[in-house]
C-alpha cells in the first residue's frame, strides 16, 4: 500500500533516472521516456487508490453479511399468538433510567414472594437461572438473556423513555454517583475504599450493575483528574455557561456525548438492549454485530426491525412519561394475571394438601412461605401499592388498581391499603436517598441538575443527541404506538366490564339475575332432555 510521501519519492527518482540516462539522447527520445515514466506513475497511483479502497469495501460487505445473518435468524421466529398471556416466568428487561426500579421494589416484590425470585435477581447480571420455582427475573441484562431462559414459557415486559431525557438522566446519574467518592483525598484511596466496602456488603453495589460498572468508574477518574488540575492551578473559581458545561469540575455534556464510552454504551442503548446487542450480551456474535452497526449507520435499520419485533412479542410495554397510565395498565395487564396465576397455584396446593394429610408439612416449603393459605395470599395481594416517579424524586402516590380475580372472572376494584410501618420505612429510605444525592451534588457545586437546567442546553447539543440516538427515537415512537393500542384495548375492556357490573347493581338487578337464572335453567334442561333422547335411540 503506497502512501503519498512514498509515491512522491518514487516519482522524483524516476524522473532523475530519465534525466541521467537521456542526457545523450535526442529530444524526441527524451520526451518519449518522460511519457512512459508518467504512464508508469499513473498506474502506480491507481493501484495505490484501489489498494486503499478495497479493505473498506470488503469490510462493509463483511459487516453487512454479519448483520443481515443475525437479523434474519432473530426475525425467523413468528410473533407469539399468546403474547398477551402471562407465562410461567416473568422477565422484566429494565432499561436504565426509565423508572423500572420503582416497579420492581414497589409493585413486583409485593406480587412475588422472595422464594419466587430468580437467583440474584437484579443484583448481578450473569447467573444461571436453574433455581426451582424461579418465576421473576428483573435485571439490566439485555434480550440475549432469553438464550438462558425457557423461551416458550417466558413473558417479557419493559419500559422505554424519551431518548433525549434518558441520555440526560444517564449523564446526571453517572456524575452524581461518581461525585460520592470525592470525599477521599485521591483516586487511589477512593478505589481501595470502594473495593473494601463492596467485599463487606451483603447487598449489591451500583458498581456491580451494568452499565454503571463501566460509566461510574470512568466518570470518577475524570472527576479526580479535574479536581487535581484545579488544585495545581491554585484556584477553585469556575467559569461555565450552565450546570451541563462546567469544564473545570466535571465532564461537560457536549464532551460526554462524543466520547467512545458514550457511543458504545449510552447512545441507542435502548435499541441495543431490546435487540440483545449491548457489551453485556450473552451471545458471542452480538459484539461484532454491534460494532458493525456503530461503524456503518446504514446497517442500524436491521437492528431496529429486530427490536420492534421484540416489542411486539412482549406482554407489556410501558412509557416513563406516561406515569399514571403505565402504572394502571401494568396493574391490569401484568398484576392481574400474576394474582390469577398465584391464586390458581395456591388453590391447587390447597387441594393436594387436603387430599393427603402427610403432605401438609410440604406446604411450608412451597412457594407460599410464612404459612400463607389462600385467604392470606389474596388479602396480601390486595394491599399492593405503587410508587410513581415525579420529577427527580420518588414520591408515594396511591393508585386504585383494578385486578382480575379468577373466582368471579370479572375485573373488580380492589381496595389498595398501605401498612403504616411499610410507609414509614419507605419514607425513611427515600429521605436517605435524598440526603445522599444532596451531599453528592454539593461536592460538584454550583452545578444543579434540573429540568430548567436542561432547557438551557444549547440547541446544537440537543440536535446532536437526537442524531446520535436516531434508532432509539424510532423505537420510542414505535413503543408509543404499541402503548396507545394496548391502553385503548385495556380501557375498552374495563369499560365493558364495568358496564356489565352496573347492570346488575341497579335496582332492577334482581330481575336481571332472575331472567339470567331462568335462561340458564332452560338451556340446561334442553341439553338434558336432548341427551336422554340420544341415549334412548342408541338403546333401541
Amino acid at each position: 500500500m503506497l502512501g503519498f510521501s512514498h509515491f512522491r519519492l518514487i516519482s522524483s527518482k524516476i524522473y532523475f533516472l530519465c534525466f541521467l540516462v537521456g542526457s545523450g539522447w535526442s529530444k524526441m527520445r527524451w520526451v518519449a521516456c518522460i511519457l512512459r515514466c508518467s504512464m508508469l506513475l499513473m498506474l502506480l497511483g491507481l493501484a495505490s487508490i484501489l489498494a486503499n479502497a478495497s479493505p473498506i469495501k470488503n469490510d462493509f460487505g463483511h459487516c453487512e453479511r454479519v448483520v443481515k445473518k443475525w437479523a434474519f435468524s432473530s426475525l425467523d421466529q413468528e410473533v407469539k399468538e399468546d403474547r398477551h398471556t402471562l407465562q410461567d416466568l416473568l422477565f422484566f428487561l429494565h432499561v436504565p433510567r426509565t423508572g423500572g426500579r420503582t416497579y420492581f421494589h414497589c409493585f413486583l416484590k409485593k406480587l412475588y414472594s422472595k422464594s419466587l425470585e430468580c437467583p440474584r435477581s437484579y443484583d448481578k447480571l450473569r447467573f444461571d437461572p436453574r433455581k426451582p420455582k424461579c418465576r421473576l427475573l428483573v435485571t439490566h441484562d439485555d434480550y440475549s438473556m432469553m438464550s438462558k431462559l425457557p423461551n416458550h414459557r417466558t413473558s417479557v415486559v419493559t419500559i422505554l423513555r424519551n431518548p433525549v431525557d434518558r441520555v440526560f438522566s444517564t449523564y446526571e446519574f453517572s456524575v452524581e454517583v461518581a461525585a460520592r467518592f470525592l470525599v477521599h483525598p485521591n483516586l487511589t484511596s477512593a478505589t481501595q475504599m470502594a473495593g473494601r466496602l463492596r467485599a463487606k456488603m451483603r447487598g449489591v453495589s451500583t458498581l456491580d450493575i451494568w452499565p454503571w460498572k463501566y460509566l461510574v468508574p470512568w466518570m470518577r477518574e475524570d472527576l479526580f483528574a479535574r479536581r487535581d488540575a484545579r488544585r495545581q492551578k491554585g484556584s477553585d473559581d469556575t467559569k461555565s455557561s450552565g450546570s451541563y458545561d462546567m469544564n473545570e469540575i466535571f465532564m461537560p455534556l457536549h464532551e460526554y456525548i462524543n466520547t467512545p464510552m458514550a457511543h458504545d454504551i449510552v447512545h441507542n442503548g435502548a435499541t441495543f438492549q431490546v435487540a440483545g446487542l449491548t457489551n453485556n450480551s450473552y451471545l458471542a456474535e452480538s459484539h461484532e454485530v454491534r460494532h458493525c452497526v456503530q461503524k456503518y449507520k446504514i446497517l442500524g435499520e436491521h437492528v431496529l426491525q429486530v427490536a420492534k419485533k421484540r416489542l411486539d412479542n412482549m406482554l407489556y410495554v410501558g412509557l416513563t412519561e406516561e406515569h399514571k397510565e403505565s402504572a394502571t395498565m401494568f396493574a391490569n395487564v401484568v398484576g392481574a394475571q400474576v394474582i390469577s396465576q398465584r391464586r390458581a397455584s395456591a388453590m391447587s396446593l390447597e387441594n393436594v394438601a387436603n387430599e393427603n394429610s402427610e403432605q401438609n408439612s410440604l406446604l411450608s416449603d412451597s412457594e407460599f412461605e410464612n404459612d400463607y393459605d389462600l385467604d392470606d395470599f389474596v388479602h396480601s395481594t390486595s394491599q399492593v401499592y405503587l410508587l410513581v416517579l415525579q420529577n427527580r424524586t420518588l414520591c408515594c402516590q396511591i393508585l386504585s388498581l383494578k385486578m382480575m380475580t379468577t373466582r368471579i372472572a370479572v375485573l373488580t376494584t380492589m381496595q389498595v391499603r398501605l401498612l403504616p410501618l411499610k410507609m414509614v420505612k419507605q419514607r425513611n429510605k427515600m429521605k436517605e436517598q435524598g440526603r445522599r444525592r444532596t451531599a453528592s451534588l454539593k461536592r460538584i457545586s454550583p452545578a444543579k441538575f434540573s429540568k430548567e437546567g436542561r432547557r438551557q442546553v444549547p440547541e446544537v447539543v440537543l440536535q446532536q443527541i437526537k442524531s446520535l440516538n436516531s434508532l432509539d427515537l424510532e423505537l420510542y415512537k414505535y413503543a408509543e404506538d404499541i402503548f396507545a393500542k394496548q391502553h385503548k384495548h385495556t380501557m375498552e375492556k374495563l369499560f365493558a366490564i364495568e358496564k356489565w357490573e352496573s347492570m346488575f347493581n341497579k335496582s332492577d338487578g334482581a330481575v336481571l339475575w332472575k331472567v339470567f337464572a331462568l335462561a340458564t335453567t332452560l338451556i340446561l334442561l334442553f341439553l338434558f332432555v336432548n341427551s336422554r333422547r340420544r341415549i334412548s335411540k342408541i338403546k333401541i
